[in-house]
């Protein structure tokens, strides 16, 4: 394991994209929402910036956080000062105005955060309703699935008319063989074209130290054989939610680990988030 403070031992590729992070701002300058499922610390773009240089990184994707709601303001005050090297993903009201959502295209988002388990974010009964509203921008649907209500999930994000990026590996725990229903629907949805997996966030359960995370290394061998033109990294930072925080250089070189091709390591970091995200 690496020292915090260390850079990777990977080196990344020119334009390589954080696909995953959380900006958390000023408390006076932007409130957090009612009701809340934890308190975050303050996590500024300035801090992340000093995090994306020691690993070598040029872009990145901002993730509206559950802590503000529907209030992207903090996302994208962040990506606005990221540009033109950011993107972002949304949370909305289910009766947002289509102005609204071409405001937040014009201003870098490229999707909408879907959930049944975090707070705030869109549930996944609206995925039909949002996704006809978002098809004209071209932009794709974000899931944060686990093993217990992907597979039920399945019949439907199959029908979408829009992309669907599963979050984390979609929390499945890395114990649960690839024969779980939970694994069989991710490789499945990989299987007809329409489905991204983010690679991120492995400590969140795997029972193994980074930068291996060793337990996940069979399924991610899997992901790459099945489609490694729709697999994605990110770090999660600031790892909300843990209270040991994982050395984010782990995280980069965790990819030398599960994925030794470098040009498809190459892929996951620069080609994949160019597509799906709309960078230049």
């Amino acid at each position: 394991m690496s020292h915090h403070g260390a850079r990777p031992r990977l080196a990344a590729p020119p334009y390589a994209c954080d696909c995953h992070i959380h900006i958390f701002g000023d408390r006076q300058r932007y409130p957090l929402a009612a009701e809340i499922a934890y308190t975050p610390a303050e996590a500024t773009v300035a801090d992340y910036l000093q995090v994306r240089r020691r690993l070598g990184l040029e872009r990145t994707v901002v993730v509206q956080p559950s802590t503000y709601g529907t209030d992207n303001t903090c996302t994208l005050d962040a990506i606005a000062m990221l540009r033109p090297h950011a993107r972002g993903i949304a949370v909305v009201e289910p009766s947002v105005r289509d102005a609204e959502l071409e405001r937040l295209h014009a201003a870098g988002v490229r999707g909408l955060r879907f959930s049944s388990g975090v707070k705030n974010a869109l549930h996944p009964d609206l995925l039909e309703v949002m996704a006809v509203r978002i098809r004209p921008l071209g932009w794709h649907v974000q899931l944060r699935s686990t093993h217990r209500d992907l597979p039920g999930l399945e019949a439907r994000l199959l029908r979408l008319p829009v992309d669907v990026c599963l979050d984390h590996m979609s929390s499945i725990p890395p114990e649960e063989p690839l024969n779980h229903p939970a694994w069989a629907t991710l490789f499945r949805l990989l299987g007809e074209g329409r489905c991204w997996v983010k690679l991120s966030a492995p400590y969140q359960l795997s029972r193994m130290p980074g930068p291996q995370y060793a337990d996940y290394a069979t399924q991610v061998s899997a992901m790459v054989k099945a489609a490694p033109e729709r697999l994605v990294w990110g770090t999660n930072w600031p790892h909300p939610l843990v209270e040991i925080k994982p050395d984010d250089a782990d995280l980069l070189d965790s990819l030398s680990e599960w994925v030794p091709d470098e040009s498809i390591r190459r892929a996951i970091l620069v080609d994949n988030p160019a597509r799906l995200y709309g960078f230049s």
